[in-house]
């Protein structure tokens, strides 16, 4: 769970149930800085005279503020809507996209207004009858960290549950679940772990739990009978990955549920990186050892009008290539998304 340094609460969020309630869970914390703002100010508050020290300290910020406007970004290809409930991330993962989405804003912000945003959530759904429309939780956020105070998510899942066209999902690297272990979700909502092995965690993944932690945690939500997934990512190539990769099925396989209502899912996506990401991650982390040598890579352009570094052609189909042939052989009932 996320213990913060300082909340900033911004005008009117007090006003709402979710806001009260982390008021209420923090007020006598005397190690927690509670500031009630206006509706402008949260920079100034967050000491850091560089970006690496801004970033350190951000990353031990909560804000609870209001979400203002309505219209949902699109969220392809896994869903169709992000569902803004909150955005950033307690984790210091040295190759995180949202290190570069999120830019100066590496704080967690709660939005409380999850009445309204629900309510056009339903909206949007109804535009798309009689299809089905995706959420997703967790398009710029790690939602759990927050979540035994803030109940955001186990609001969703039971409005979600309730809706004949209406899907939710989030991913993962934390383990605060047991809060939704009871939520009544009616099998309308897909949780997902993003999982790696010990050398990534330990060397690029700071602040997240162990492997073996994660798997725990998966193993509780689909022991709740939620559809479960594994996020395999960012899948780094180094001296004998093959075998870590290897092992991490054979864990995975070993602890959750053997029987479950859903099949196991699998999405597996090799590690990449843009220019401007590089530029951010080598300021905040110094001394990062990401392998980010261009001229080891190859430059492609992207779906969203820029481009990144990828490993070469024969690297991704060996990448391919050993995740196709290991998961169905541990996993025969899995189902694999993609592999990219």
């Amino acid at each position: 769970m996320f213990i913060p340094k300082r909340i900033l609460f911004m005008k009117g969020s007090l006003d709402y149930q979710v806001g009260r309630q982390i008021h209420a869970y923090f007020k006598d914390n005397s190690k927690v800085e509670i500031i009630e703002l206006g509706n402008h100010g949260i920079k100034k508050n967050i000491p850091g005279d560089d970006i690496s020290e801004f970033y350190r300290h951000g990353k031990r910020t909560l804000v609870v503020g209001i979400r203002r406007g309505m219209k949902f970004q699109s969220c392809k290809p896994s869903a169709h809507y992000q569902l803004p409930l909150l955005s950033g991330c307690i984790g210091q993962c040295e190759y995180c996209y949202l290190n570069t989405n999120l830019g100066d804003r590496p704080y967690m912000r709660v939005n409380v207004n999850v009445d309204e945003i629900l309510e056009q959530a339903g909206k949007n759904i109804e535009e798309r009858l009689p299809e089905v429309t995706i959420f997703e939780g967790s398009a710029t956020s790690d939602p759990i960290p927050v979540e035994p105070y803030t109940h955001s998510l186990k609001q969703a899942i039971q409005y979600f549950s309730k809706t004949e066209k209406g899907r939710f999902r989030f991913v993962t690297k934390y383990t605060d679940v047991d809060t939704l272990l009871d939520v009544n979700h009616g099998g309308h909502t897909e949780v997902r772990f993003t999982l790696n092995t010990d050398r990534v965690i330990q060397d690029f993944e700071n602040g997240t739990p162990l492997m073996s932690k994660r798997i725990e945690a998966a193993r509780k939500i689909m022991s709740a009978d939620y559809p479960t997934g594994f996020l395999i990512a960012p899948v780094f190539l180094y001296d004998h990955w093959q075998d870590d990769y290897k092992n991490l099925l054979l864990e995975l396989k070993d602890i959750i549920p053997k029987n479950t209502s859903y099949p196991v899912t699998f999405e597996v996506i090799s590690h990449r990186y843009t220019p401007r990401a590089k530029n951010i991650i080598t300021k905040i982390f110094p001394d990062t050892k990401l392998p980010m040598e261009d001229e080891e890579r190859t430059y492609k352009y992207g779906q969203f009008g820029y481009g990144k570094y990828t490993y070469r052609k024969e690297e991704l189909e060996e990448i391919k290539s050993f995740f196709k042939k290991e998961i169905p052989a541990v996993f025969p009932d899995g189902v694999v998304k993609y592999i990219i």
